[in-house]
């Protein structure tokens, strides 16, 4: 019977809230970085501001939280600068493609027929 008592005062660990979203929306950042950059950017901007919020509140408590949550947090925050970067240079890649073909049409117009 003290036995039980002993383990009844004892907190238990709990996993950090949202490290599982932060995980998967920074995975898909990184694939969808190709959908002309738009999407990747969202989506890897949503999971910082989730892992941002996260990480606070280990930080305040540490002792509070599983190590396996805070590990997934980590990660799916590494994955999404990843996806960020990656999305950011596509998207201004697209932008230079479409700046490129456009002053060459514009170019290739017959100016002096107008």
């Amino acid at each position: 019977m003290e036995q039980n008592a002993s383990f009844s005062g004892a907190s238990r660990q709990e996993e950090l809230p949202n490290h599982t979203a932060v995980l998967v929306l920074g995975i898909l950042s990184i694939v969808t970085c190709c959908c002309y950059g738009i999407f990747g950017i969202v989506l890897a901007g949503v999971a910082l501001y989730l892992a941002s919020n996260s990480n606070k509140l280990y930080v305040e408590n540490p002792e509070k939280y599983t190590a396996g949550s805070y590990k997934n947090l980590k990660t799916g925050k590494l994955c999404a600068i990843i996806g960020l970067a990656l999305s950011a240079l596509y998207f201004l890649y697209v932008i230079v493609v479409f700046f490129i073909y456009g002053m060459a049409a514009l170019s290739a117009m017959p100016w002096d027929q107008f």
